[in-house]
């Protein structure tokens, strides 16, 4: 029987029906092992593209020949389609319910009507039959009948379990006005999630599904797309003035009277993502095979070099790290300033940043952003998680990558801001985003993109994440966490793995290498880190040096009361720690004693005390919790150490205030650019 409503276990379920899924894999592999041989992915959801740019109208008129394969056990009677353009048709939409509409919808910009939509004329199987009649508006996530961004196609024949099917359909769309990731503002142009696409069918065993069902979610303000993998064979025509930027390589142009196509090849990608203007600037530079090209306004040029280095240290320290960057092309877009709204931006083989004049060179946001949406092409579109779903797979193991790698890159100290006044490590800049949130315990890690409804998913499913990654990090040793990380991009690549199998891969490997330090695993790790939502921080409250004396009183009979002898000058010494939020982990005490010895104590960091005696000829004079801040998700650094020598109580609390009000200037900085 074949399920098309999503099933979803909860969070405390581990066991998952994974034999079917391995069969299935193998039935695949054995069926495809000629074509296997040089693909790179399953090449599950293949297209053929004929589309036209309608600039007068604002339209968008294409052809779409869609080779699709059921890799599941189970016959398909219906598929299910993104039409992410009917996000923007109306104000009831679930896009717009979530986000809030934008000015220039509700008051108008240059009498333009700004909505768009997308409207699929028909759709033909390979023997001619017609689906138009059959087709339907489905709402999985919110049952909001006036959301049209999932269609429901119901098939007059069946595809059986590992059948190939062809349907060819003809769609047009009205390209909305500088909406999220896509739309045009003057003559740029930028379309991203703009075309019929058909969603993933999950087998049984697969990430979530319990049962063969559809993976198709409406369009939603936060979190983007989740595809199979394909090959994209793509015409574009578009006005003959005009310059395209695009995913995948350029096969050819035929030049028509008045207009241009563009014919672009994608193989082993989750989607086609282009952009278009009469005012494209276009430089070009290498990396061993990979072709770089930047498209950008004549008054953006200069930034050609800040974003050739950037990407191509990024690109090494990737190969080194995790693997060879596997295409060869990458398209870098920096928008002008009218289309600020598709930059920050990730598709395979092009990201986009952005840059503003007037801003110094020592604000490295489009170092930044071209670094983070770089690691996008690793982390979620060469492993193909879904952001929606699990947006920390996404975001967060990049947010973490883009730390260390910027931070080798432009200085641990300085990679994020670097003026004469101010300076931040991105690593420190991302700690604060998190750290300096009204409600940091808002939402944990594993909820889906839309469930922040109270706020907090760029701190939750970036930051955090990243800092409990730096944590994992911290506990297991970079050199292990770079076999945890490319172990998981190796083993999953190409797939659509979910957090069980992240989970899952850290534990074995911890078990098998590290099983001495942490015999049962991480898993109390990741409940409290990515399940939970509480916070961590550690204190050293209290240093005492008491000196020993003499013993006195009846020490060795009833009869004499008595004084013992004076020992040498030695001291009983207390350091007391506090655990201060619910998280907790090992940590390393540092002691410093008053001749300049240092000694590591290790304690289990689980108590909400701890006290530490020692017996010593030296005064401990400081006491440091995690010296190499190892546990990077703890929130305040300040307060895990103490220092006699050098501080006391007042200064300590003065300190803790004016660190308090750094993080907040960092904060607001941040807000502004």
């Amino acid at each position: 029987m074949t399920i098309f409503t999503r099933v979803y276990k909860s969070q405390s379920v581990i066991s998952r029906p994974i034999l079917p899924f391995l069969f299935m894999l193998c039935m695949v592999n054995v069926s495809n092992s000629e074509a296997q041989e040089t693909a790179m992915s399953p090449k599950i959801a293949n297209y053929e593209m004929h589309i036209e740019l309608d600039v007068p109208s604002k339209k968008l008129h294409g052809t779409t020949k869609l080779n699709w394969r059921n890799i599941s056990e189970d016959p398909v009677r219906e598929l299910h389609f993104h039409m992410y353009y009917n996000a923007f048709k109306n104000s009831n939409s679930t896009f717009f319910i979530e986000r809030g509409l934008p000015d220039f919808l509700t008051k108008g910009i240059d009498d333009v009507c700004g909505w768009g939509w997308t409207h699929i004329i028909d759709l033909l199987d390979s023997e001619g039959n017609s689906h138009v009649d059959s087709m339907y508006y489905y709402q999985p996530d919110d049952d909001n009948i006036y959301d049209q961004t999932v269609l429901v196609i119901k098939l007059v024949n069946a595809v059986a379990p590992g059948e190939e099917a062809v349907f060819n359909y003809e769609w047009t769309a009205k390209i909305p006005k500088t909406m999220a990731r896509t739309g045009y503002n003057k003559d740029y142009y930028f379309f991203a999630q703009w075309f019929p696409k058909v969603g993933v069918l999950e087998p049984a065993g697969m990430r979530f599904a319990q049962e063969t069902s559809w993976n198709c979610h409406q369009y939603h303000s936060l979190g983007e797309y989740y595809s199979d993998f394909g090959d994209y064979d793509v015409y574009l025509e578009v006005p003959l003035d005009y310059e395209v930027a695009s995913t995948g390589i350029l096969m050819g142009q035929e030049k028509n009277d008045s207009s241009m196509v563009w014919h672009y090849s994608a193989d082993d990608v989750i989607d086609f993502t282009w952009s278009c203007s009469p005012h494209f600037i276009l430089q070009k530079d290498k990396y061993k095979d990979t072709d770089i090209y930047f498209y950008t306004y004549d008054y953006k040029g200069y930034m050609a070099e800040r974003y050739f280095e950037t990407i191509k240290f990024a690109l090494a320290y990737l190969e080194d790290h995790i693997a060879p960057y596997p295409y060869r092309k990458l398209t870098i877009i920096d928008p002008p300033i009218h289309g600020m709204f598709s930059s920050g931006m990730e598709y395979p083989m092009l990201i986009t940043s952005i840059s503003f004049c007037f801003l110094p060179e020592g604000l490295r946001m489009p170092e930044t952003l071209a670094v983070h949406e770089l690691i996008h092409q690793y982390f979620m579109q060469l492993v193909a998680t879904n952001e929606t779903e699990e947006a920390w797979m996404d975001e967060g193991i990049t947010s973490y990558y883009e730390s260390r790698i910027m931070d080798t890159y432009l200085g641990a100290n300085c990679s994020a801001v670097d003026l004469p006044f101010l300076k931040s490590g991105n690593k420190s800049f991302n700690r604060v985003e998190f750290m300096g949130m009204d409600h940091p315990k808002i939402a944990s890690n594993a909820i889906f993109s839309w469930e922040y409804t109270e706020g907090g998913y760029g701190e939750i499913a970036y930051n955090k994440a990243a800092l409990w990654l730096q944590t994992l990090e911290g506990l297991v040793g970079t050199e292990f966490m770079d076999r945890i990380m490319k172990t998981y991009f190796d083993r999953w690549k190409f797939k659509h793995p979910c957090r069980y199998d992240f989970v899952d891969l850290v534990n074995e490997l911890v078990i098998d290498e590290m099983g001495d330090v942490f015999p049962e695993g991480m898993d109390w790790f990741f409940d409290q880190t990515l399940y939970g939502t509480g916070m961590c921080d550690y204190a050293v409250a209290d240093i005492e040096n008491e000196k020993l004396t003499p013993e006195r009183g009846y020490l060795d009979s009833r009869e004499e009361c008595e004084v013992g002898e004076m020992p040498e000058d030695k001291y009983k010494s207390r350091i007391e720690l506090h655990r201060l939020e619910e998280l907790y982990f090992p940590q390393e005490i540092k002691i410093v004693f008053e001749n300049g010895d240092e000694e590591i104590v290790y304690w289990d960091g689980e108590a909400s005390a701890k006290t530490i005696e020692i017996e010593t000829s030296d005064k401990v004079v400081a006491a440091y919790i995690d010296p190499e801040r190892k546990i990077y998700i703890d929130k305040n650094f300040i307060n895990n150490s103490l220092d006699l020598r050098n501080q006391s109580n007042t200064s300590r609390k003065i300190g803790n205030t004016l660190f308090s009000g750094i993080q907040s200037l960092l904060e607001i900085f941040g807000l502004l650019i």
